[in-house]
């Protein structure tokens, strides 16, 4: 595992997580440490915690709770997973809310509100664009607590057998490779050999969300790292290169996931920070977390 700590304040860290283990890997009990959700950037992997079994996809979030004891498999890894993690101290989970069951959610499936705003936060980890690292997971925190608290479900703890969680999650994969395709349901279902209906509940059973809903949201993350990464490319075309036959449908589907325009968000990334300051300014009314323009410099370190 190579760890990378990309940004240390005091509210939060953030860190890049690689991980290479493969089927054979022998699986070992961690521990949380602190309050954290991960946002899984690529590849899959199990995650096991108080009982319970998630299978995680590019767009899920792994949810942290301090004292937990954890455990992640690697059954159906081909190609590496990586995950971009915000650790948050106590005040500042205090001040964005959620109670112990929101922040014993284990795992939720990729979900729309929290894909784009993953993808900008990868985005400036990787060096590009000038949005602040550390505003940006605060707002993902934040986000993530709005989005439970408001009725967003968990991804549930599947009790699937091993080979058709690894349908699920290889059907997964592929629809995300291949996601700018016009997709649909009995084609995704001949890639795993099932009927559509098999297929359908299957795939919602074990990864929380339906075939088309992870499609849409796959087509989401992609744009919103494409907006991050290249002010010159017309918002049409990257529509068009994701899967968006319509350009007023994914306007109003990206918007509604993210709050702001595809436009808006782009310029966030281009370092406007009118999108963070109307989202985060009242975190800090009370004075109790360090404002950004204050913050530690970064510092990268890596470990084995």
């Amino acid at each position: 595992m190579l760890v990378t700590t990309e940004l240390q304040t005091d509210p939060i860290r953030v860190a890049s997580y690689r991980c290479d283990a493969g089927p054979d890997a022998q699986p070992f009990t961690e521990l949380h440490e602190s309050y954290s959700v991960s946002y899984v950037r690529k590849g899959s992997f199990g995650y096991r915690t108080r009982g319970q079994a998630y299978e995680l996809v590019a767009g899920s979030v792994l949810v942290g709770h301090p004292g937990d004891e954890y455990m992640c498999t690697h059954d159906h890894h081909v190609c590496g997973d990586e995950c971009l993690a915000f650790h948050l101290s106590p005040g500042f989970v205090e001040l964005i809310g959620g109670d112990r069951k929101t922040w014993r959610t284990g795992g939720l499936p990729p979900l729309a509100e929290l894909v784009v705003i993953g993808e900008l936060a990868q985005a400036a980890a990787d060096g590009q664009g000038d949005a602040g690292l550390d505003e940006l997971g605060m707002w993902f925190a934040s986000r993530f607590v709005e989005v439970v608290s408001g009725g967003k479900k968990a991804a549930r703890p599947s009790d699937a057998a091993p080979r058709d969680r690894r349908r699920a999650v290889d059907a997964a994969m592929w629809i995300d490779a291949h996601s700018q395709r016009d997709i649909g349901l009995e084609g995704a279902a001949a890639e795993t050999g099932l009927s559509a209906f098999h297929f359908l509940r299957l795939f919602s059973q074990v990864l929380g969300v339906t075939p088309h809903q992870y499609l849409v949201r796959s087509r989401l993350r992609h744009a919103a790292r494409l907006l991050a990464d290249d002010a010159g490319r017309p918002v049409t075309d990257v529509a068009l290169d994701v899967g968006f036959a319509d350009l007023s449908n994914f306007v109003r589907t990206f918007h509604r996931a993210a709050g702001v325009s595809p436009s808006g968000f782009r310029k966030a990334a281009r370092g406007d920070r009118k999108i963070f300051q109307d989202r985060i300014a009242a975190l800090f009314d009370d004075g109790r977390l360090i404002h950004p323009s204050s913050r530690k410099p970064s510092c990268t370190t890596t470990s084995d």
